[in-house]
């Protein structure tokens, strides 16, 4: 959709000979012109106010309730906006609202100079201005559409409700359903509000965003994104660190499950997600953005229920009162038995960690010589994490 807004920006720019830029109504960057060159220029080319949308993709709210103060979000025609060097704009502006239904849904902005374009000029220029406002406005009906879609394929039962949903999504994506898509889990998030969640407009290559529930009482965030190989999952950590930013204090991670072409896949990429995501919380060494290939053996721990996923006989050494043992025995199974490495590892000689296995075998009646032993304490100490 960008590159569509950015051939109408093109247009707008052409027909009345200055670079144009495009801002939602939240004064975000959707899409810039051509701007001046190199021998055009001067400070008062691109002043402070320009060249802080171009390189931010934003402005800040002074900016914002100053340009406001012109009544351009009532405005349903072109309001010129005059130099105000004091606050920043050293060029006088014409800003098209972008409209539709009576809504205003975004401004195009252009340098104002004297004489200025031509009533005909700007006529030709504000029906483009409203092309943009229904492609922009189509885009806002999508995302809530894919959003409450979104959220079907994900909390359906299996079967017939979640073929369904399936199907609603299809239609929804239209040709991008053909594509390659990952699921993000971003939890614990604050808020159970779906309202202040962030739009899915504000992340590149989302397609749709919700909130799921997250434990008995909270929740997470569910982001479905494109991507375009299976081997570069850059959209998908880009948006996770994004979201992660904007969940305030407190410990939050990110999971992505595998990349899947097959929307009736995408329930599945969700529960790898949740995994990862998981995972990334009990382990920060593996956060705080995991991927599902990449979370070793809790793939199969985070599956198990939560009740079965503790061994009675590691009850003792998991108690508090022996922390240190629990912890020296996850690092030597994680060395692979191998002593040495353990002993570097933990910063202690190697009779000592002798002396604590030794306690750990008393503790849990295991044998750390016999293979299945290890495996037994090696997935119960895993499994204590989370």
């Amino acid at each position: 959709m960008k590159g569509d807004y950015q051939e109408l920006v093109d247009e707008i720019s052409a027909l009345l000979g200055a670079p144009a830029t495009l801002e939602n109504r939240d004064f975000r960057l959707i899409a810039f012109g051509q701007q001046v060159s190199a021998d055009e220029y001067d400070e008062a080319a691109l002043d402070p106010v320009r060249t802080r949308s171009i390189l931010t993709r934003g402005s800040t709210p002074a900016v914002r309730a100053w340009f406001e103060g012109f009544g351009i979000a009532r405005a349903t025609e072109p309001v010129r906006i005059p130099a105000t060097p004091e606050a920043g704009v050293y060029r006088g502006r014409i800003c098209l609202p972008v409209r539709h239904r009576g809504f205003v849904l975004g401004y195009v902005w252009l340098l104002d100079d004297e004489p200025g374009p031509a009533q005909d000029q700007l006529d030709a220029a504000m029906e483009v201005a409203g092309r943009i406002g229904a492609q922009l406005a189509d885009e806002a009906q999508a995302g809530a559409d894919l959003t409450r879609e979104f959220h079907s394929v994900l909390t359906a039962e299996r079967g017939w409700q979640r073929d369904m949903a399936v199907a609603a999504l299809r239609t929804a994506l239209g040709t991008r359903a053909d594509g390659l898509h990952a699921v993000v889990c971003v939890a614990p998030w604050p808020s159970a509000d779906p309202d202040d969640a962030p739009s899915v407009r504000t992340l590149p290559a989302a397609d749709a965003l919700c909130t799921v529930p997250w434990g008995p009482t909270g929740q997470c965030l569910a982001l479905l994104v494109r991507l375009r190989s299976s081997e570069v999952l850059t959209p998908a950590l880009t948006a996770a660190e994004k979201l992660r930013a904007r969940a305030g204090d407190g410990p939050v991670a990110a999971g992505i499950g595998a990349p899947r072409t097959d929307l009736a896949e995408l329930a599945t990429s969700w529960q790898e997600a949740q995994a990862a995501a998981r995972t990334a919380l009990a382990n920060p060494r593996l956060g705080p953005d995991a991927q599902w290939s990449a979370i070793g053996p809790y793939r199969l721990l985070t599956a198990l229920p939560a009740d079965s996923a503790h061994d009675p006989t590691l009850t003792a050494l998991l108690s508090p009162a022996h922390r240190q043992l629990a912890h020296t025995a996850e690092v030597f199974l994680d060395c692979a038995g191998q002593a040495g490495r353990a002993a570097a590892a933990l910063g202690i000689h190697r009779q000592t960690l002798y002396y604590r296995l030794s306690r750990v075998e008393q503790l849990t009646g295991l044998d750390l010589d016999e293979g299945e032993d290890r495996l037994l304490l090696h997935m119960g100490l895993k499994a204590a994490r989370l």
